[in-house]
């Protein structure tokens, strides 16, 4: 993964009273799945299938290409064969759910950029369910720009705000003005003096979006989406979940949440090992 040079102040964490997903307080580092002792062999066949007609669609992928990786549906697999399948890809460093109508968890498998997706409808019913290679799952970004209005909410300033009216100011600018697969523009707001005034008028003019993503990669890492197209809150917690980092990123999608195109390759010749692992089984 790349590494980020970022200048840290700590901050106090109830600052900023949002709600995000809980976050692991562990490190994963990779650990190659083991093939259960115990398992019943049908669906041991039926998982490794299921694996290789989804690596042959990732190695016919070109991620250079810029069209969207591979997705395989899992509705039609046994549930045997898809438990076999969830414990092969385990859990990996980024996680990731969706609120609207129709709610998605997402879960990065221990081969980074190997997705699973799972989408529930109103009462809660499983109706989606697949992998997907990629650098992060199409639907996050879908999600988070069908919500997005392209300017921040007009705010009446209450009297102490201070920076917030230029910081608000900057981000309408720069989301106007940005280009699709330019740079990130981040605005670190650990080093601005803020009020709660000023924490009150970014809270109304960057409502939360409908997109959450926890990173382990860079140590605890949350990412929200907000209500403004490409703006994304990024904040880095220590072990402690003290926040030491706070950004606003204006960008399609932070580049912590993603994986690297060298991960995928990766990933793909990992996962021919373990399909080949599981047909020795």
């Amino acid at each position: 993964m790349k590494t980020l040079s970022i200048p840290v102040r700590v901050v106090e964490a109830d600052s900023e009273p949002l709600q995000y997903l809980d976050i692991p307080r562990d490190m994963n580092t990779f650990q190659m799945p083991l093939v259960p002792e115990r398992v019943d062999t049908d669906a041991l066949a039926q998982s490794r299938a299921v694996l290789a007609q989804f690596l042959r669609e990732v190695e016919r992928w070109d991620q250079a290409n810029g069209v969207p990786g591979p997705r395989l549906d899992l509705g039609t697999v046994s549930p045997a064969a898809l438990a076999v399948t969830n414990q092969m890809l385990g859990e990996g460093e980024v996680s990731a759910r969706i609120s609207g109508a129709r709610s998605l968890r997402i879960q990065e498998s221990v081969f980074a950029g190997i997705w699973r997706v799972c989408e529930f409808d109103a009462a809660g019913v499983l109706c989606g369910d697949w992998i997907e290679a990629g650098a992060l799952p199409e639907i996050v970004l879908q999600a988070a720009h069908a919500a997005a209005a392209p300017a921040p909410v007009a705010v009446a300033l209450p009297e102490g705000a201070m920076n917030s009216p230029a910081l608000v100011h900057e981000i309408g600018n720069r989301v106007r003005e940005r280009k699709q697969g330019a740079a990130a523009h981040v605005i670190n707001l650990t080093l601005f003096p803020m009020t709660p005034e000023d924490h009150a008028v970014l809270e109304q003019a960057l409502p939360v979006g409908p997109v959450a993503i926890i990173s382990r990669g860079f140590g605890n890492c949350r990412i929200t989406s907000t209500l403004v197209r490409d703006a994304w809150r990024v904040q880095y917690f220590n072990s402690m979940n003290t926040l030491i980092l706070n950004t606003l990123e204006i960008v399609e999608a932070p580049e912590v949440a993603l994986a690297a195109a060298e991960d995928l390759l990766d990933s793909r010749e990992r996962l021919a090992e373990l399909i080949a692992w599981m047909g020795e089984s």
